[in-house]
């Protein structure tokens, strides 16, 4: 029977991948994947051969009608993004989205996304909390920032390493440099770092040592 099933992939140790994903992508007819060389080495890792397709943001509005009468001939489809849950910060909507519209079945694997953890290891309150996604670049930035400002629930984000003292320094002058708030860097890889502070003490931090590779951000909220 024709499904899309949305597959979590591990946001760095390929061991975090569930047994229910691994037999969900060695059944599929296809894998349509965001990346398909980072793809293939989490595929290779399982012994799992499978048609690859590309789905990313630049081609997703074109490939989508060629996967849904892929679906609709009774195809079986597995979607995965480069690292974590589809859809978070990653293609998945657009097509959940038409699959909806069209009955077709939609089956979505709990799994790795790399906010959850970062939110745990931050000691932040996890009672509430928001997930901001990335900050935009130019357009509506200073509109975001703005809302942010009473915003009381712990906030979470993305962010490129290049862009990541921008993002503190913005932040810093909207919420104020003693805002509590952690970088969470290389989740579950080898060169991990967990890095707490106060918006003011990792702007400094960062200055004097920029950081690389996938970074999440959690601040604190409004406390007054």
């Amino acid at each position: 029977m024709s499904k899309l099933y949305l597959v979590a992939t591990p946001i760095g140790n390929l061991e975090d991948i569930t047994c229910r994903a691994i037999k969900i992508l060695d059944n599929a007819d296809i894998i349509l994947a965001e990346d398909t060389r980072k793809t293939t080495i989490l595929l290779n890792k399982y012994s799992i051969r499978k048609k690859l397709i590309s789905f990313h943001k630049f081609n997703e509005h074109r490939v989508i009608n060629k996967v849904i009468d892929l679906l609709n001939k009774g195809t079986s489809v597995a979607l995965v993004s480069d690292a974590g849950t589809p859809g978070i910060s990653d293609p998945g909507y657009l097509i959940v989205r038409e699959c909806l519209k069209r009955n077709i079945n939609i089956e979505a694997l709990p799994g790795p996304t790399a906010l959850i953890p970062a939110l745990v290891v931050s000691g932040l309150p996890s009672d509430r909390f928001t997930f901001e996604g990335f900050l935009p670049v130019k357009k509506g930035r200073n509109q975001r920032l703005g809302e942010l400002v009473s915003e009381n629930r712990t906030m979470i984000f993305y962010e490129s390493p290049h862009r990541l003292i921008k993002t503190l320094t913005d932040l810093l002058k909207a919420l104020g440099q003693d805002r509590k708030a952690v970088i969470a860097r290389e989740l579950t890889k080898i060169h991990e770092e967990i890095i707490h502070g106060t918006l003011g003490s990792l702007v400094k931090k960062i200055e004097n040592k920029p950081v690389k590779g996938e970074i999440v951000l959690v601040v604190e909220g409004n406390r007054t």
